[in-house]
């Protein structure tokens, strides 16, 4: 789906959350979003970033976004919940969630992973959108046409050396998107369930990730959200517990 060509009023009056849209992919997600019509909840930890997103998106004369301040580090059940009735109270609804945010992690050996890194990266890559998903389903099911789209890698369709839990969290959201598009997937749900892998991407966690590698070859998240358009919009009804590359390989 990198060549698709995504009508102009592909999301117009589509109501749409993104984590980790303060930066990267989620931002050029966010504004893609805004950009065909959605309004966009900005979901991230630092206020400042999503802001900046939501004035951006301001002065394009876009639909108006909301911010939602959230550390999923440290956030637990009754978050959710409370997320799920503010979006409840503000919209009625919720047509899509991209699940963007991340965390990278060491690169090492699993030997030597530090188990409390670990626990962390679990609980911000694979338990947050387990829960948050859990708490937004009641509010996916009030929309005619409702996409979630997973943020998966590489490393987690095939096990790397090295990449510890990153990749095991990522194996960890391919599982989680199957279960739930499986368990959505009757003539009682309009709610289809994919995964996209981003790949080598110009982004700061790609820098970290690879410092020896020279940025200028990898496309711009906003070069990369052909993939992104389609599964939130119309034209992938019935497509669900599929993965997707967002690049040519």
């Amino acid at each position: 789906m990198q060549d698709y060509k995504a009508p102009k009023d592909l999301l117009k009056g589509k109501v749409i959350l993104v984590t980790g849209a303060g930066a990267g992919i989620g931002q050029a997600a966010a504004k893609t979003f805004a950009a065909h019509g959605a309004t966009v909840i900005l979901l991230g930890r630092t206020i400042k970033k999503l802001e900046d997103v939501y004035d951006e998106i301001e002065a394009a004369g876009y639909p108006q976004a909301a911010i939602y301040p959230m550390n999923l580090e440290g956030a637990v059940a009754k978050d959710y919940d409370d997320m799920a009735a503010t979006i409840e109270k503000e919209f009625g609804r919720l047509d899509g969630i991209l699940h963007n945010a991340a965390l990278l992690g060491s690169i090492t050996p699993i030997e030597q992973y530090d188990v409390d890194e670990w626990l962390k990266l679990m609980q911000v890559n694979l338990n947050a959108p387990f829960m948050m998903t859990q708490a937004l389903i009641s509010l996916l099911r009030e929309s005619d046409d409702a996409s979630v789209i997973f943020t998966s890698s590489s490393v987690g369709r095939k096990g790397r050396a090295y990449w510890g839990a990153y990749s095991v969290s990522k194996f960890g959201v391919e599982g989680l998107m199957q279960v739930l598009a499986d368990e959505l997937d009757d003539e009682h749900h309009d709610i289809r369930v994919n995964s996209i892998n981003p790949g080598a991407t110009r982004t700061n966690m790609r820098a970290h990730a690879f410092p020896a590698e020279n940025p200028i070859h990898n496309p711009l998240p906003e070069d990369i959200m052909s993939t992104y358009l389609y599964l939130m919009g119309k034209d992938s009804v019935g497509v669900t517990g599929q993965t997707f590359d967002a690049q040519k390989k």
